[in-house]
């Protein structure tokens, strides 16, 4: 099975989400600290040019490979991702399931605050303390979303490719 976090940036939830899923962050609902949100690989590192590109986050506790896209305002990635894979699937008889998994519904308005300071136009002083505050509000629930998006990849097993929504989750 492959996990792809998905939202607009791919930088911020998306990272916090893969860190998650590789248990490199405590595996509870707890507030993170400022640092353990900073030393998030790739948290608000990533660029314009890595729009669209499958980010490597690693592989899970069940040999699963984990990794986040950028997509920003275009929703049909997924959807497109989705029809690729599965002419993959059925032309190659690649077998892999691959569960898409948007953050988006967890973004507070001061995460998108701090990523266009921080991103967009590149005035780090105040997005980045934004950003934080917006990690520490949402990391509640991206666990929950992580431990969702587990949970359904591992019980629908007849499904080539998942998509969550996860919209309950705002």
């Amino acid at each position: 099975m492959i996990y792809i976090y998905n939202d607009y940036g791919g930088t911020h939830t998306t990272s916090l989400a893969a860190a998650y899923h590789l248990k490199q962050l405590p595996q509870s609902e707890q507030k993170l600290t400022t640092e353990e949100i900073l030393n998030v690989n790739y948290f608000n590192k990533l660029t314009h040019a890595d729009f669209g590109k499958l980010i490597f986050h690693g592989i899970d506790e069940d040999g699963n490979p984990v990794y986040s896209i950028g997509r920003k305002r275009h929703k049909l990635v997924v959807p497109a991702l989705q029809e690729m894979i599965l002419l993959l699937q059925e032309r190659f008889h690649f077998n892999e399931r691959i569960v898409f998994s948007n953050t988006s519904p967890t973004v507070p308005l001061a995460m998108t605050l701090g990523g266009f300071f921080s991103r967009g136009i590149h005035i780090n002083f105040i997005g980045v303390p934004l950003l934080v505050k917006g990690a520490k509000q949402c990391c509640g629930n991206i666990f929950r979303l992580v431990e969702h998006t587990k949970e359904i990849g591992e019980t629908l097993l007849d499904e080539k490719v998942i998509i969550l929504d996860n919209k309950m989750f705002k």
